[in-house]
């Protein structure tokens, strides 16, 4: 399986446990690992036979900017849920930062990967 991946995409958003987060937008950054058949697009040289990174970019922004959740777990279980029901992807890995909401690391979230078959 061939892997194409989108890699810093910023995105900012209502997210986080404390009073203070609930009122303001914080940024995180998404790098994905999406697993996709490309092997027909690079024979006819179409867009529509391989997976489209910037039709999931889109998807993922207009989600991720209307999202409140408190947890980043949450939103990275959501947005593996998205790339997998809506994009036919095999499999995803996400790595989502939350930047800097510890003192002193440069960045702090979560790495999942899920697939379709469970």
């Amino acid at each position: 399986m061939d892997i194409v991946f989108i890699q810093g995409l910023k995105i900012d958003t209502v997210i986080g446990i404390y009073d203070w987060e609930r009122e303001i937008r914080q940024e995180i950054v998404l790098d994905l690992e999406m697993s996709a058949d490309i092997k027909s697009a690079s024979e006819t040289d179409h867009i529509d036979q391989t997976l489209d990174y910037k039709a999931v970019s889109k998807r993922l922004i207009d989600f991720v900017k209307t999202s409140e959740f408190q947890l980043v777990e949450t939103l990275a279980e959501k947005i593996t849920e998205i790339i997998l029901n809506e994009f036919g992807v095999e499999k995803v890995k996400l790595t989502l930062n939350k930047g800097e909401a510890v003192t002193g690391a440069q960045g702090v979230g979560v790495i999942i990967e899920r697939s379709s078959n469970g």
